[in-house]
């Protein structure tokens, strides 16, 4: 049977008539949940492969969310269709790898993952000295360089996960166990290039990863995309990938060290070793260039259609990995084809009213993004590429794997406290009596880790949001918790799979937060900022410059 769900059902635990006078009213809007279950259920299936970029899955899921938009009358914005075209090279290195660490000789996958996103045929390196450079940050502000007066030239560059705050929280350290951009490992390899290394390698290690050695391995190997024909990927690292920790044990153990003993000193103070081992390193490698997508829908403002909110979800996920035993496809139901659902359903709900009559007063434009996976490739090439001026773009919401484990409480903001957009869901969470709060493992990074973070370097207020860790009855707590063990560790695994049990209440109410936010900010005149002591405030300053 059709479930229909209006906001004010959604606010179950608090009368529609409670909505602050700043929120505007949503009383009739209708968030499906059979719709919404449908679209998740459509592009996490089979047939569409894991929804790897520039792969028949792609297709698949560029002609599934066009065809949503073009039925909800939203328009497109380069006037033919709703395509993006981002410029993509894979890059699909060999399983067939020679790798020798020092007196090491160590196994692809098992031991090391390691890829190279340059056009070259042949990987070839031959007795590349090893240094040891702690966590490979260089950051002026915090007084920290791990490269100081090293010449990295012709190195491999071996490489901490996250950054010193996570080792010492109390210590006053970067920001504390909250990561911050430099315990990426995106950044790692940024800064390896940056210094002019042959290559640079990553020490996984579970808890300061946040994820497990399976993740890396099964997003690490088989085809890698990146941008095509970027100043910048001429200057990457030949080579680039993780190890294991067992693995770096023994590598510094044969260099005289002991690891744990060395990690201690690289978060207490910057530091650098040479290991006094050489790594040879031998692979096929082969490039191939094609466009991705982004898909791009606008629905006009009424009186400033020239302002811009987005929305951003990214539709990819890893595809099919046809070197793994029984199920080869990675269907991405919850990353990410959740989020893109979410954007589906909360796009019909605007669409709706502005045929009704109310369109809100600025445009909003909504972003299914490719590559997020890779790198958050489509929401990079959309932000230093835009179709709407970003000086024109007032805010970005970004919906990531949304909650499938019930209704709330509590509602989380990643990365809270970096700016005043988060104050229109804070303000709509009154209206379903819920507190928001910051993620519960700042360690991990969240805020970096998905679309919006691409618009945030580039001074455009973003917020990454959504579900909660208190369930709101018992029932629904041990709903939680058997759901939790029946998906554990599901995330980029093959068991990331549409369930007909999920129960998406806690979902449908995000996603009227969204809404509500949304609806509030595109009728008036605000232009919210990052607080001071962001690392985004010069760029688009909050006005009382004031955290909260």
């Amino acid at each position: 049977m059709r479930t229909i769900l209006s906001a004010c059902a959604l606010a179950m635990l608090s009368a529609c008539s409670q909505h602050p006078s700043n929120i505007s009213d949503t009383t009739d809007i209708n968030f499906d949940e059979s719709r919404f279950r449908q679209d998740i259920k459509i592009l996490s299936s089979d047939e569409f492969e894991g929804r790897a970029p520039t792969t028949k899955g792609e297709e698949l899921t560029l002609a599934y969310l066009s065809e949503a938009f073009a039925a909800m009358g939203l328009e497109k914005p380069n006037g033919k269709d709703y395509l993006q075209a981002v410029p993509m090279v894979t890059y699909t290195p060999s399983e067939q790898q020679q790798i020798q660490l020092g007196e090491l000789a160590v196994k692809y996958r098992q031991d090391i993952v390691l890829s190279s996103r340059h056009d070259i045929a042949n990987i070839d390196i031959n007795n590349a000295p090893l240094v040891f450079v702690g966590y490979g940050i260089n950051a002026p502000e915090y007084q920290w360089n791990d490269y100081q007066d090293l010449d990295m030239t012709g190195k491999i560059a071996v490489i901490l996960v996250n950054d010193p705050g996570f080792a010492l929280p109390d210590s006053g350290k970067f920001n504390g166990k909250a990561m911050t951009y430099y315990g990426r490992w995106s950044y790692k390899f940024e800064e390896a290039s940056r210094q002019g290394a042959l290559g640079a390698i990553i020490i996984h290690d579970t808890k300061p990863a946040s994820y497990p050695w399976s993740v890396v391995e099964n997003s690490w190997t088989g085809a890698q995309q990146d941008l095509a024909n970027t100043e910048q990927q001429s200057k990457r690292v030949k080579v680039e990938g993780w190890m294991t920790y067992s693995t770096a044990e023994q590598l510094f153990t044969k260099a005289g060290l002991s690891l744990s003993t060395v990690v201690d000193r690289a978060a207490a103070s910057p530091i650098s070793l040479a290991l006094n081992q050489n790594a040879s390193i031998a692979f096929a490698n082969k490039a191939q260039y094609s466009n991705s997508y982004n898909v791009v829908a606008t629905l006009p403002g009424s009186t400033r259609p020239n302002e811009q909110l987005l929305f951003t979800a990214h539709w990819d996920h890893i595809g099919i990995d046809p070197n793994k035993q029984g199920d080869q496809i990675y269907n991405g139901a919850l990353d990410n084809a959740s989020g893109t659902a979410g954007i589906l359903e909360i796009a019909r709900q605007f669409a709706d009213q502005a045929n009704k009559g109310k369109p809100l007063a600025r445009s909003l434009t909504f972003i299914a993004t490719t590559g997020e996976e890779q790198g958050l490739l489509g929401s990079r090439y959309y932000a230093a590429d835009p179709i709407y001026p970003l000086d024109k773009t007032v805010a970005v919401f970004n919906l990531d794997s949304t909650n499938v484990y019930g209704r709330t409480l509590d509602y989380t903001i990643i990365g809270k406290g970096k700016s005043e957009l988060e104050n229109y869901l804070i303000d709509a969470l009154k209206s379903q009596n819920r507190t928001a709060k910051s993620e519960k493992y700042p360690e991990a990074g969240g805020f970096f880790r998905s679309d919006h973070f691409s618009f945030a370097k580039k001074g455009v207020p973003a917020v990454f949001a959504g579900g909660g860790s208190d369930p709101v009855d018992e029932a629904t707590a041990q709903y939680k918790a058997a759901m939790q063990i029946k998906m554990k560790g599901c995330y980029h695994n093959v068991c990331d799979e549409y369930r007909e049990d999920w129960d998406l209440s806690g979902a449908l109410e995000d996603l009227a937060i969204f809404y509500q936010a949304a609806a509030t900010l595109g009728n008036n005149n605000d232009w919210p900022g990052y607080y001071k002591g962001t690392e985004f405030n010069a760029l688009r300053p909050a006005k009382d410059d004031a955290t909260q």
